[in-house]
């Protein structure tokens, strides 16, 4: 009885771990399937990735007001090409531009005009194979003034080594960063210099560090048609003007010795007696600093009512500044120069020795003038440059960091 009853209970252990086994080899291989089976099944089933359509951005966006004529102007495609692209102004002409190589980008290359609505037309690309509209439109600003601008060097001409360069503008410019970053200075050879803001934002001046090298090539762009000059202001004009430095001529004046010495490319050519203002009168004192030859007139009048004078003719009249100072013929005051000071603050000259310094002067020649009681006045119309000192002068540029 015993032994018959225990019977079943020795083969149940045998049975219930064949079916455990069963069991767990069963789930062992259902686990394998769902992971690398699963797994294998994506792979085998995912197609290629969706074509992206093309994306278009167009610089100014549409609807934009009051864009700037030089301000960016483009066309840029993500995920695909330009296949056309024009911008038109009102009467339909096409804006000149340019397209990248890679064809995913186009801008102008042309400034546009004010108060105008110019229209973006073309289409792009994208992987898909389908077309996407290149569109939309923008109003350029209209100005409430524009401030024009000239230069004091002209085209093709020749100066001495002191010559600044001068851009004078209609107005004061407020917004001096953006128009000094549309003024370019090229020079051949290369030559350092900065620009400087002078008379209340109304002139910016550009100068070598140290006196032009002779022979010196020089090429000015002020690219500020289009660029805000301040509220409401917008450049007027382009300008653009070539020029040649020519020999080096430097005269070293003295009020004290009543001496003006000339040295040419480095060698003295001539020695002047000479009669400079008068030191006991305030308004008759020549003044000392850096002068720069202005203009030369082989006739002048010269007028001073407050002194008593008025169309009073000299000769060989060389302009040195606009406080009123030449070098000129003083035929009247011979037997003073080289002994004392007596002008008006002229440097008065023997007749033959005007000449012949007039003859050798060019507009841009340094004229440096020592012993005085009085420094050059900084004024509007004077060139000053060069009394001012080089790490001074860096300041006065409004990209001076």
């Amino acid at each position: 009885m015993t032994e018959s009853a225990s019977a079943p209970a020795r083969g149940t252990p045998k049975a219930v771990l064949a079916l455990l086994l069963a069991t767990l080899l069963g789930v062992g291989a259902c686990t394998g399937a769902q992971g690398g089976g699963g797994s294998a099944q994506a792979d085998d089933t995912a197609g290629p990735e969706p074509a992206v359509p093309a994306q278009v951005t167009v610089t100014p966006e549409a609807g934009s007001e009051n864009v700037a004529p030089r301000d960016e102007v483009s066309v840029t495609v993500t995920g695909g090409t330009i296949a056309s692209v024009a911008l038109t102004n009102p009467e339909g002409e096409e804006v000149e531009g340019e397209l990248a190589g890679d064809r995913t980008t186009w801008s102008v290359t042309e400034p546009l005009g004010y108060d105008k609505t110019y229209t973006f037309s073309g289409e792009a690309s994208g992987a898909d194979g389908a077309p996407v509209p290149i569109e939309g439109s923008f109003t350029t600003a209209t100005p409430e003034a524009t401030v024009g601008v000239s230069s004091n060097v002209g085209d093709g001409r020749t100066y001495g080594v002191a010559m600044p360069i001068a851009l004078n503008f209609d107005a004061p410019v407020e917004n001096r960063a953006a128009v000094e970053r549309a003024l370019q200075v090229e020079t051949t050879p290369d030559i350092e210099g900065s620009w400087a803001w002078l008379y209340g934002g109304r002139s910016v001046h550009w100068r070598p560090k140290e006196y032009w090298e002779p022979g010196t090539e020089v090429s000015v762009s002020a690219n500020v048609y289009g660029v805000r000059t301040g509220e409401g202001t917008y450049g007027g004009n382009d300008l653009t003007v070539d020029f040649s430095i020519g020999r080096s001529q430097i005269v070293k004046a003295n009020t004290q010795t009543h001496r003006m010495e000339v040295f040419r490319d480095g060698e003295k050519v001539a020695e002047y007696r000479a009669s400079f203002g008068l030191e006991s009168d305030p308004g008759r004192v020549t003044r000392s600093g850096v002068h720069v030859v202005m203009a030369k007139h082989d006739k002048y009048f010269m007028n001073n009512p407050g002194y008593g004078y008025e169309d009073f003719e000299v000769d060989w009249a060389v302009r040195i500044s606009n406080n009123g100072e030449f070098a000129h013929s003083a035929p009247w005051s011979v037997a003073d120069q080289g002994e004392r000071n007596v002008s008006h603050g002229c440097i008065n000259l023997a007749p033959d020795n005007a000449k012949e310094y007039y003859d050798s002067a060019m507009i841009g020649d340094p004229f440096e003038i020592e012993g005085s009681s009085q420094p050059l006045r900084q004024s509007r119309t004077d060139y000053y440059d060069w009394t001012i000192p080089w790490d001074e002068w860096t300041t006065l540029s409004a990209l001076n960091d």
